[in-house]
């Protein structure tokens, strides 16, 4: 266990703004969480790429590091794996491509840890967590046992989970289970993948999908910030066919039970924000959905943009757009 005091939490959140932890926990594995005994509950962190920490944190801060990965079993059409949820997300995806192993490839680049993944139930090019997930281990802080959940336990929907309502707070995921399979047919619905096609391999569809990222976002490293900031609005078909009617050329994307996903990134593009600035936060030139710390932006900065683009696009398409990313001190 390591136990650090009064950081600056650049360093802790992608979007880095200014401000201070006052007591972060690091835990290398699954037997040192089960001797730590938190005075009060934690907030959990992974590695920032999904939280802003607008104001000065005196709650602990608890980073749950063990990083294993275990091949479960195997035979001729699938492997299954048991992955520990300190294990970096891209690093894993970028193995199971490695192995040749689908499932994992349309959600190459997704910054953040293995643990942060069923909370979010992470998505993108029209795959999530969710289609491979086959349970997610929870420690409890109450009764101090790991519990298995199944996928269907989880409640996973879009960009959500169990673990975002009833367990919030409760407990930390120390492990996932994920069911690959050895032969595959890409998932090509998506703007950037036309070239590809039914015979492409895995390791060409993720080579695709991390080069439309890279051309669309910017490296937290040089710009600071944590990805799509917005979550896709889902709306009734109502509401989809009066924007529709304004805007033939709308992206937008069914959904299994009726409803209509809209892009957020487009919605805000379309009211002119795309490079507005406030202050020293804005929307990335090259993709409206992601808000970016120009260097000395702050929480107040942050929130007059997201208020900003809230209004403009409520006032425009009668939707609301809510953040996707875990703001914390709001």
């Amino acid at each position: 266990m390591r136990l650090l005091q009064q950081l600056s939490a650049k360093s802790y959140s992608t979007f880095a703004l200014d401000t201070q932890l006052a007591e972060l926990v690091e835990l290398e594995s699954l037997a040192e969480l089960k001797t730590y005994q938190p005075t009060t509950t934690p907030l959990l962190l992974g590695e920032g790429s999904n939280s802003v920490f607008l104001t000065d944190q005196t709650q602990t801060i608890l980073r749950y590091l063990a990083k294993s990965r275990t091949l479960l079993s195997e035979d001729d059409q699938q492997v299954q794996l048991h992955i520990e949820a300190g294990d970096n997300w891209h690093q894993l995806v970028s193995w199971t491509v490695t192995q040749g192993w689908w499932g994992l490839e349309n959600l190459s680049l997704i910054p953040g840890s293995v643990g942060a993944a069923p909370v979010q139930n992470i998505g993108a090019y029209g795959a999530e967590l969710a289609d491979c997930c086959d349970y997610v281990d929870f420690f409890h802080w109450q009764s101090r046992t790991v519990q298995r959940l199944s996928k269907s336990d989880c409640g996973f929907g879009y960009r959500d989970s169990i673990f975002k309502t009833a367990l919030a707070g409760r407990g930390v995921i120390v492990a996932i289970g994920l069911t690959l399979k050895k032969q595959g047919q890409p998932k090509l619905g998506y703007k950037g993948l036309e070239h590809l096609n039914e015979h492409s391999s895995v390791a060409e569809v993720a080579q695709a999908v991390i080069a439309v990222r890279q051309s669309k976002l910017p490296d937290p490293v040089v710009l600071p910030n944590c990805g799509s900031f917005f979550k896709n609005p889902v709306v009734r078909h109502s509401v989809f066919e009066a924007i529709q009617s304004r805007y033939p050329a709308m992206p937008f994307y069914p959904q299994a039970d009726g409803l209509v996903k809209l892009a957020a990134g487009w919605l805000i593009e379309q009211v002119g924000l795309k490079g507005e600035r406030m202050g020293d936060v804005g929307c990335y030139e090259k993709q409206a959905l992601v808000l970016v710390n120009f260097g000395q932006g702050t929480a107040e900065d942050l929130l007059k943009m997201i208020s900003l683009i809230q209004l403009k696009v409520a006032t425009q398409f009668a939707v609301q757009l809510e953040p996707e990313v875990r703001l914390l001190g709001n």
